[in-house]
Order: C-alpha cells, then structure tokens, then sequence
C-alpha cells in the first residue's frame, strides 16, 4: 500500500512539474502539508521526496523544505554514425571538452572481435573519451578498435579525444554507420562516479559501429552512453 501511495504523491508532483505549475527554485508542498492532503503520516511523503531528489527532480534545503531543481537544458541530438559528437556539440556553441579518460588492450570478447572482423589472437584496445558539455560530464564514448586497421594505436590511444580526427589523420574522411541498437539502463557504480549522477537518472546506450565508405571496412565497433536528462534524441 505504501508503494501505491508513494508513486501516486510521486506522479502527480511529476505532472505538475511538467505542466510547468512551479518554475525553478520555486519551494514545493511541506510534508506535513501533503500528509494532510493525502491523509496519509508523513513518513510516506518523505519517502517520495527523497525519491524524486534521487531522480534529480528537486533539491532540498536543511531546516528549509523541498525545492524544484531547474531543469537541464535539452541539447537536440541526432543519433548517427555519420558526424563527429564533438564537431556536432560545438556547431552548436556549447562549452565543450572531451578527455581521454581510459586506454587499454582488452582481452578476447566474442562480439566485438567479430564486429571488427577479428579472430582470437588480434590486438583490439579500448579508449574512452567523456564528453564534457557547459562542465558537466554527460555522454561517454568508448571505441574499441584493432591494431590491424590502425598500427600504432597501441602508442597514440591514450591521447586520443575525438576519434572522428584520428580516422581523418589516417586517410579516411567519409565515414558512414552500418547499424545501430538502441537500449536503457540504469548507472553501474563506475558510471555513478563518471557522471556524477544518482542510481535514479537513467541512461540511454548506443551500440553502433564507423565504416568507411569507401572501402567499406569497418573502423571500430563503439558503445555510448547518454545521460538521459539531458538529451533530445532524433533519429532519421
């Protein structure tokens, strides 16, 4: 019965947020307000709350109450394979930065040595770059690509930031995306601490590989994750 009432008090202050019926820092119902209104002890309201404080919805004050957090500014998106993230963010005039922040050699992984057209014995590495946007952290690309294709890799990952430059410093300028899988998640405690988020705010995960276009061969096989609030995704 608690759950039912909990995610009731939850979905109607949602709503209202939605509707735009508080605007930012604007201070929210008191527990004891809305356990009045609900009829319900004050325990239960609390829970709600620091439920949707969680989902980063709303801040609290100590002694003060509870208010709403403003809200993220939603950066359009286009999901594809086809532009560098970092030529994207910064048309658009964002304060950008991308830092290389891991680069290692990865052990035999079925799926994406075949995606790389692999066998068991070839060098495949692992570099991941967060995506910083107005100094806040949220989207990390991890690429994962073969020695074969890029020699050398093994020396200049670690101090690569925007993989999109790298292919065009190796001769291939027209990259294209064959497939892309789309799927959400909620954050590991390694992505916790990356993002910097709760356990609460949920992430969209992009699955996708860079082909070039002209001879076809496939660069890389890449996973992204998205912090979920602060993206509007468009896909064609």
């Amino acid at each position: 019965m608690s759950d039912t009432i909990e995610t009731k008090i939850m979905d109607e202050l949602i709503s209202n947020i939605n509707d735009e019926k508080y605007n930012s820092n604007d201070k929210l119902p008191s527990e004891n307000d809305l356990a009045d209104v609900y009829g319900i002890p004050r325990i239960k309201v609390r829970k709600a709350y620091e439920r949707l404080e969680e989902m980063g919805y709303i801040y609290s004050r100590q002694g003060k109450g509870r208010y709403l957090r403003p809200r993220h500014k939603q950066i359009d998106l286009i999901l594809s394979g086809n532009e560098s993230f970092s030529e994207k963010i910064i048309n658009k005039g964002y304060d950008f930065l991308s830092k290389n922040i891991m680069f290692e050699k990865i052990q035999y992984d079925e799926k994406i040595f075949k995606e790389l057209g692999e066998d068991v014995d070839g060098e495949v590495y692992k570099i991941g770059r967060l995506r910083i946007i107005d100094k806040i952290p949220i989207a990390l690309h991890i690429s994962y690509v073969s020695s074969v294709t890029f020699p050398g890799i093994e020396v200049l990952g670690k101090n690569i930031s925007s993989m999109f430059q790298y292919y065009r410093n190796n001769g291939y300028s027209e990259i294209i995306s064959e497939k892309s899988i789309l799927s959400v998640s909620f954050p590991t405690e390694q992505e916790r601490k990356i993002f910097e988020c709760s356990s609460l705010i949920p992430l969209l995960v992009l699955e996708t590989n860079s082909i070039d276009a002209k001879t076809k061969k496939v660069l890389e096989f890449t996973k992204i994750v998205y912090r979920c609030d602060h993206f509007k995704y468009i896909i064609y």
